[in-house]
């Protein structure tokens, strides 16, 4: 189900309310205003941020970023929508940025379930800016 929805993470454990929470209490200690949407017919929340104060680990191209968040059988799944293009020039901050972001929730969930919770990578993990989905539709 991975490759058809473009997950960028998946919990298993624990809700999409809890793991959107999770990932929007970081977003807000990088300098992000969050604001959280729930999409009602479809079960899902919405992630946005938009950077608030200059962070010199957040690349300019992340200074507003959106995520997409719905239930799975025994967890969530995160999808990252926005941005979709970034600059070559801020690759490599980028891709720092994403792992932090990853390490930070994967200790935070573990530590607070108890490792009860656990983040897992899926098997294709994609971000909107690393091209066309792997079934080759757009």
């Amino acid at each position: 189900m991975s490759d058809v929805n473009g997950d960028w993470l998946r919990v298993r454990g624990i809700g999409r309310e809890r793991f959107a929470g999770y990932l929007g209490d970081y977003l807000a200690t990088l300098g992000y205003a969050v604001t959280r949407d729930e999409l009602g017919e479809k079960n899902e929340s919405r992630l946005t941020g938009r950077l608030g104060r200059p962070n010199p680990a957040v690349p300019q191209a992340a200074s507003s970023i959106a995520f997409r968040f719905y239930p799975t059988s025994g967890g969530a799944a995160v999808v990252w929508e926005e941005p979709t293009a970034l600059p070559s020039e801020e690759r490599s901050r980028m891709d720092r940025l994403v792992r932090e972001i990853s390490s930070h929730l994967e200790r935070a969930i573990s530590t607070e379930s108890h490792a009860a919770a656990k983040v897992i990578r899926p098997s294709v993990s994609r971000l909107p800016w690393d091209g066309a989905p792997p079934n080759g539709s757009a």
